[in-house]
């Protein structure tokens, strides 16, 4: 058998694109790696060495002891922004599932009508001025459902579910109806589980976009127990001092880390859950991209 050989000008386009995406990747990654660096610097290297350390000489992990420790507020915003991301996300789930079933079936009646108002809320919004004092008029400011009731539905996920839905044959539905299912136990018997990929697709949008909202929680909540660890980390890389903390979680430790220091241990304290799980969850962002997209 003759062997197919590479032409010069396909092995110099590899070698180029591989070198392209290593310096890429290198400049994604070097920031990250100078905030893991700067987090376990201690006072007196960083004076010496600068800010910008890409592998500490000595160790410090006075920055991860004072935000760790027992009686730290870390812990506190950790348990709300897990318990935004599960309450959210199933919820979430369940309404938009819902709501994306009826918009699907073609003898809905109004069923453009709808579509089209879910279409306008992707381009125009009240406003954030209407949307506090509704959501004031409604209880709902500094409390902890503040974070989940208004984002319940997201228009374009919406959508890619709708178009999912309306891929599956009606005969099943025909049938299931024939032998006198209800519309809601058609879909969580049958259209729901032969969804369960798109599911996961859109369950897994909508858990980050919770792990990494901060914004309404600044806006709407003043109560400091129910602030996220997104909220608390923008503080304390913003605002917050070694001496702040300090006085607010009562831990006055005999070595005290760098401000420097104690916004990168913040940043890697937030973001790594988040970075460990992002690659294998690489696969289903990218289809969800492209679910529902063919027809619907």
């Amino acid at each position: 058998m003759k062997r197919n050989r590479r032409s010069v000008g396909d092995i110099i386009f590899s070698s180029f694109n591989y070198s392209f995406l290593t310096l890429l990747t290198i400049i994604f990654i070097l920031p990250f790696i100078i905030i893991v660096s700067t987090s376990m610097v201690g006072e007196a290297e960083l004076l010496r060495r600068g800010n910008l350390i890409l592998y500490p000489h000595q160790l410090d992990f006075s920055a991860y002891k004072t935000l760790l420790n027992g009686d730290s507020i870390l812990y506190n915003a950790y348990g709300i922004t897990l318990m935004r991301v599960t309450i959210g996300t199933a919820l979430n789930l369940f309404f938009t599932s819902m709501m994306a079933y009826g918009l699907s079936r073609k003898a809905m009646p109004g069923r453009n009508f709808f579509i089209t108002i879910v279409f306008i809320t992707m381009l125009f919004s009240g406003g954030l001025v209407p949307n506090y004092l509704l959501l004031k008029y409604l209880h709902l400011t500094d409390t902890f459902l503040v974070m989940i009731v208004p984002s319940l539905i997201s228009a374009w996920y919406l959508i890619i579910m709708k178009g999912f839905f309306a891929q599956i044959p009606e005969s099943l539905e025909e049938s299931a109806t024939i032998d006198g299912a209800s519309p809601l136990k058609i879909l969580t018997t049958i259209i729901i589980p032969l969804s369960l990929p798109t599911m996961a697709t859109i369950g897994l949008f909508y858990a980050v976009a919770h792990w990494n909202a901060w914004f309404d929680a600044t806006i709407y909540i003043n109560n400091p127990k129910l602030m996220p660890v997104q909220v608390l980390m923008r503080r304390i890389v913003l605002t917050m001092t070694t001496q702040d903390l300090a006085g607010e979680i009562n831990n006055v430790s005999d070595t005290k880390p760098t401000s420097q220091a104690l916004r990168g241990a913040m940043i890697v304290i937030t973001t790594l859950p988040i970075i460990c799980v992002y690659p294998f969850l690489q696969k289903h962002f990218v289809k969800g991209v492209l679910t529902g997209s063919i027809k619907g």
